[in-house]
């Protein structure tokens, strides 16, 4: 008997690692450098006109103090701006805080490499709005760090229809002031 509960234990406990990405503590040079955001899903209440459909490359630096910096751009109004989020560590591996702690958020690896989650919790308008994105190191979609992503969004009470795949496009220059 006690030979066989070994085995069931060690079983377990992989299953449970895969339910969940790691938790152990994110190394920022880990996930500096340019991702590719392949995936997103959003709370049904974010308003679609708000939602995404076109993303650029989004570069994280590694800055002093276990801090990251998100950086990107994006087109409003036919008009190109560089977006910049400036991120704290909170103490619990994986978790920021963003906007003088009004954001929060996580970053989970996938059990893919080279994979992960971006999760922001945060409010807007006094509603709790919720955004997972899928990134990756290449531009490619792989269909089993999707399927990860899918598991994700699922567990965090999201639903699979509000997931969409966004068109790559390149970074725009912002014009000069």
């Amino acid at each position: 008997m006690k030979a066989l509960l070994l085995p069931i234990a060690l079983s377990l406990l992989a299953a449970l690692r895969a339910q969940d990405p790691p938790s152990c503590p994110l190394e920022p040079q880990k996930i500096a450098g340019t991702w590719y955001v392949k995936a997103i899903v959003t709370d049904g209440d974010l308003p679609k006109e708000t939602r995404s459909r076109k993303v650029s490359p989004v570069t994280v630096t590694a800055l002093g103090g276990g801090d990251l910096e998100l950086r990107f751009t994006l087109r409003k109004e036919a008009r190109c701006h560089e977006e910049t989020a400036r991120m704290q560590p909170t103490g619990e591996p994986g978790k920021y805080s963003s906007n003088g702690g009004k954001k929060h958020v996580y970053i989970l690896e996938l059990p893919v490499e080279g994979h992960y989650v971006l999760y922001c919790e945060g409010q807007r308008q006094g509603k709790l709005v919720r955004v997972g994105k899928l990134i990756g190191r290449n531009p490619d979609v792989n269909p089993e760090a999707l399927e990860a992503f899918k598991k994700f969004a699922q567990r965090k009470g999201l639903s699979l229809e509000d997931i969409f795949t966004p068109e790559q496009t390149e970074s725009c220059k912002p014009e000069s002031d």
